[in-house]
């Protein structure tokens, strides 16, 4: 008889989700992960006594209430609403692009005058079809705002041009005709009270947890301890790159404990020029409403993705989609794995998906007992 009933490796959101619910049904669960802490990219880094999101700003955001719900239960969450900025040279504009935007921008003040400058700058590109993320942001917002705002910093993130990029990239942004500087359209939205970390020891309460383990370093002395194996990493790296190697981009992060109450009056910034090394500047005590003396800022930098450096976005295109799903198919052969989370199904999850995804797992799981 084996240790355990599944092995979960990784403590991100899906493992520490999935784990927490069948360690609630009476399973017997041992959660791994090679990192020094648990609860991958949402982990939380106190600093000066602000809690600084060590992997990039986490906004957690969901029209399910009972998704909603379902977090609070291990974490009361407050009512942060994210507004962020944005900085071409030495001009700021809210965002997502909504009338403060457009007033900014051109000094209109109704939403005809607004749709009536874009459709204006659409006719002058001659775009009709839109074919590539370059194409699709001008015909949702026009040219000027696509060259001040989209272009430098989307291919500062992608490390690509713009008009390379499939325009599916881009329709993820919220454009409204009405003044709203909230970024999110759902019903509900908020940031953990204390940190991301209260949420992650809630799920993993009653759970065995070892860290910097290295699954894939003795993977059969670990598949050996449990009848079942979860997991959330690189599913090209699980098979030892047998087929080829997926595509990411990767995120460099430089923390700065500043000896000031506020740097720059907003949680998010984002600086779209393209000779602005960085894609944004996140003000962590502005998550919590703090009132600290010191402040804690992060600039973000995106960076080519190669092995051994931590994968962020999957460059979802279709070559790279084909390689994943034959990597798919070659774990649908092993009926004791079960594969979760934006690594393993190389998916740019948002974190009420990757939660939704995995009590969804949980469940099939348990009804299969």
């Amino acid at each position: 008889m084996k240790s355990y009933d599944y092995l979960i490796v990784g403590s991100g959101l899906f493992g520490a989700v999935f784990a927490h619910e069948l360690t609630k049904s009476g399973k017997k669960c041992l959660v791994i992960d090679k990192r020094s802490h648990s609860g991958g990219n949402v982990y939380c880094k106190q600093i000066e006594g602000i809690q600084v999101h060590q992997y990039g700003a986490h906004i957690f955001h969901t029209s399910d209430k009972g998704l909603w719900d379902y977090v609070n239960s291990f974490v009361e969450f407050n009512d942060f609403i994210n507004s962020p900025l944005a900085k071409y040279k030495e001009e700021s504009y809210n965002l997502p692009f909504n009338m403060n935007t457009f007033k900014q921008m051109w000094g209109v003040e109704t939403a005809e005058e607004a749709r009536a400058v874009i459709e204006q700058q659409v006719r002058d590109a001659g775009i009709n079809n839109p074919q590539n993320l370059e194409e699709k942001a001008i015909s949702m917002v026009g040219t000027e705002l696509f060259e001040k705002l989209i272009k430098g910093y989307t291919e500062k993130q992608w490390g690509i041009k713009a008009s390379s990029l499939p325009a599916s990239i881009i329709t993820r942004i919220p454009v409204r005709f009405e003044f709203n500087n909230n970024y999110f359209n759902d019903l509900y939205q908020g940031i953990p009270k204390g940190g991301y970390n209260k949420l992650i020891e809630g799920l993993l309460k009653n759970v065995e947890v070892k860290l910097n383990i290295d699954y894939l370093e003795n993977e059969e002395e670990w598949n050996a301890m449990a009848d079942k194996i979860v997991y959330t990493g690189k599913l090209d790296e699980l098979f030892k790159y047998k087929l080829g190697v997926l595509a990411y981009r990767s995120l460099q992060f430089d923390h700065q404990i500043l000896n000031t109450k506020n740097f720059q009056n907003n949680a998010v910034v984002n600086y779209t020029d393209i000779a602005v090394p960085y894609t944004r500047i996140l003000e962590h005590k502005h998550f919590e409403f703090g009132t600290q003396e010191k402040t804690v800022v992060t600039y973000e930098y995106p960076m080519p993705w190669e092995k051994g450096a931590d994968p962020y976005y999957p460059i979802n295109d279709d070559t790279n989609n084909l390689l994943y799903n034959k990597y798919k198919a070659l774990a649908n052969t092993r009926p004791n794995l079960i594969i979760g989370g934006r690594l393993a199904e190389y998916k740019y999850y948002d974190m009420h998906q990757v939660i939704a995804s995995a009590l969804t797992k949980a469940k099939k799981c348990l009804s299969q007992v």
